[in-house]
C-alpha cells in the first residue's frame, strides 16, 4: 500500500573499504561517491550491508587477496530507507519484472541482446557475482521514472511519480551452511543508497567491552 512505501526509521549498516577510504569518510562525509559498475547488485549507489559487520569486513579482506585494496577496514553508516525499491516486497519485485519485459522489447526493436548475470569464476555453487542483467534492469526503472517525471513536470508543472532514494535485497550465496541445509554461508541484506542524503553519518565501528569495565 502506498501510505507504508516510505521507510522513515533510521538503520545501521556497514561498508567494506580500505583503512584509508574509512577514515577519510569520518573526516570529510561529503566526499562520499556512488558505485556505477555495470554488475552493481542493485543499481548504482553506495552500498552497506544491513548491520552486519562480519560480512563487510570479509568482503573487505576479499579484495585483499584480490589485490584492490592495502588494509581491510570497515566503515559504519547511519542512514534512512525512506522511499525504497526493497525486493522483500512483493510489488516491488512484480514492477521490476515489468521492467525487464519492457528493456527486453526496447533492446529487441534496436537489435541489441540483453546482458547475463554470470560467475566471476567457475565455483561448485554458481554464485552470480557479476549482476549485469539486474543491474541493467534496475537502472532502466530508474531511468523511465526520471523520464516520466521530467515529461510531466513539463506538460503539467508536477508529478505523481517520485524517484527511489534507495534499493534493497536479500541475497543467499556461499552455499548450505551445513549439509543438507537451505541456509546459505553468505547470506545477507544488502542496501543501495542513490539519494545520497539519506546517509546521516559515518562512523568507525567500536569494540564491545564488559559492563565490568
Amino acid at each position: 500500500m502506498i501510505i507504508y512505501r516510505n521507510r522513515p526509521n533510521l538503520t545501521i549498516g556497514f561498508h567494506g573499504c580500505d583503512e584509508f577510504v574509512r577514515n577519510e569518510l569520518v573526516n570529510n562525509p561529503n566526499t562520499v561517491k556512488k558505485s556505477q559498475e555495470t554488475y552493481d547488485w542493485l543499481g548504482n549507489g553506495f552500498y552497506v550491508w544491513e548491520n552486519n559487520y562480519e560480512r563487510a569486513f570479509q568482503w573487505a579482506k576479499d579484495k585483499l587477496k584480490r589485490g584492490t585494496l592495502k588494509t581491510p577496514s570497515v566503515l559504519g553508516v547511519v542512514y534512512l530507507l525512506d522511499y525504497c525499491l526493497d525486493f522483500t516486497d512483493s510489488e516491488f519485485i512484480e514492477v521490476l519484472s515489468n521492467y525487464y519485459e519492457l528493456l527486453k522489447a526496447d533492446l529487441m526493436v534496436s537489435g541489441k541482446t540483453l546482458p547475463r548475470n554470470k560467475n566471476l569464476h567457475q565455483d561448485h555453487y554458481h554464485d552470480l557475482v557479476l549482476r549485469e542483467l539486474d543491474c541493467a534492469v534496475i537502472e532502466y526503472l530508474h531511468q523511465k521514472i526520471e523520464e516520466k517525471m521530467n515529461q510531466d513536470m513539463a506538460k503539467n508543472g508536477f508529478s505523481h511519480l517520485t524517484p527511489f532514494d534507495t534499493v534493497r535485497g536479500v541475497f543467499t550465496e556461499g552455499g548450505p551452511a551445513f549439509e543438507g541445509a537451505g541456509i546459505q554461508l553468505k547470506s545477507h541484506i544488502q542496501v543501495c543508497i542513490r539519494n545520497l542524503n539519506c546517509i546521516k553519518g559515518f562512523f568507525i565501528p567500536r569494540q564491545e567491552v564488559s559492563f565490568s569495565e
